[in-house]
């Protein structure tokens, strides 16, 4: 079974970037889309952004859209997740997680499996 495990997060201020990597192990990622998410203190897991891996389509949420930009390393078996001028509310632990759901679903983190242990992001102002 594939296990996901997300790096570089940290601390930066705001307008800043960061460049996070969610990398499978143990075999291909084997599903149709990737998503990240994103969970701030005391408050629910929510859709940031996702890629098909057949086409290669980027999908985000409109608080995000524009700022971020999704990629896929596919030598490393990596999707890449490019954060520019962050803001303080970009504050939370990011994860990713696979699922073989329909596009209408991706933004479902019920649809989405293998979740890695997540990587904190800290945005200052």
């Amino acid at each position: 079974q594939v296990q996901l495990e997300e790096s570089g997060g940290g601390l930066v201020q705001a307008g800043g970037s960061l460049r996070l990597s969610c990398a499978a192990s143990g075999g291909t990622f084997n599903s149709r889309f990737v998503g990240w998410f994103r969970q701030a203190p005391g408050k629910e897991r929510v859709f940031v952004a996702a890629i098909n891996l057949s086409g290669g389509h980027t999908y985000y949420s409109d608080t995000v859209r524009g700022r971020f930009a999704l990629s896929r390393d596919r030598a490393k078996n990596t999707v890449i997740l490019q954060q520019d001028n962050l803001k303080p509310g970009d504050t939370a632990v990011y994860y990713c997680g696979t699922s073989n759901g329909i596009l209408s679903s991706i933004r479902e983190v019920r649809m989405y499996r293998n979740w890695g242990q997540g990587t904190q992001v800290t945005v200052s102002s």
